[in-house]
């Protein structure tokens, strides 16, 4: 049995991508049978800088460009989640307990078309734009407070992005 207390936390960034109706995207992860919808998040290379890990992982996980999207605000911290006991081993080889992430509010500027999740190394196997206040409800449990986190954070940005 591992001590998972003795394990790190993954670095992660992580990103809400909010289109024009105020709506942010989510994914249903292609390794996950769940109905569970997620932002798009991924690891932090060793050395990388959060917010280029983030407009990579958008990219990755999107097709979503650089020019498509702008940068709305930046959560002041970094939060974290621990992965179930029963995933743990499982994921990520074991290496880790969870994650530590690094979100960022992002505008998405572009057109629905603009959306290719059939990128090089697809992560979701199907997408929407989905309001705020749903999200932790479509969110794996182990992630909802999380949510709830990011929810609070970027409240201000949400509701002026909301009126723009």
């Amino acid at each position: 049995m591992t001590d998972t207390a003795s394990l790190p936390y993954r670095p992660c960034a992580g990103v809400m991508l909010v289109n024009r109706e105020g709506r942010v995207f989510v994914g249903q992860r292609l390794d996950s049978t769940l109905e569970a919808w997620q932002m798009p998040q991924g690891g932090i290379d060793p050395g990388e800088d959060p917010l280029e890990a983030t407009w990579r992982e958008l990219r990755e996980e999107t097709g979503v460009r650089r020019e498509q999207a702008e940068l709305v605000a930046t959560a002041p911290d970094e939060l974290t989640y621990d992965l179930p006991e029963d995933l743990i081993g499982k994921v990520w080889k074991g290496k880790w307990r969870g994650q530590r992430q690094r979100w960022f509010l992002f505008r998405f500027l572009g057109e629905d078309r603009d959306v290719d999740i059939a990128t090089a190394e697809p992560e979701f196997r199907a997408w929407r734009w989905a309001e705020p206040a749903d999200l932790p409800d479509i969110i794996v449990p182990f992630k909802r407070d999380l949510y709830r986190q990011l929810l609070d954070i970027f409240a201000g940005e949400l509701d002026s992005l909301r009126r723009a």
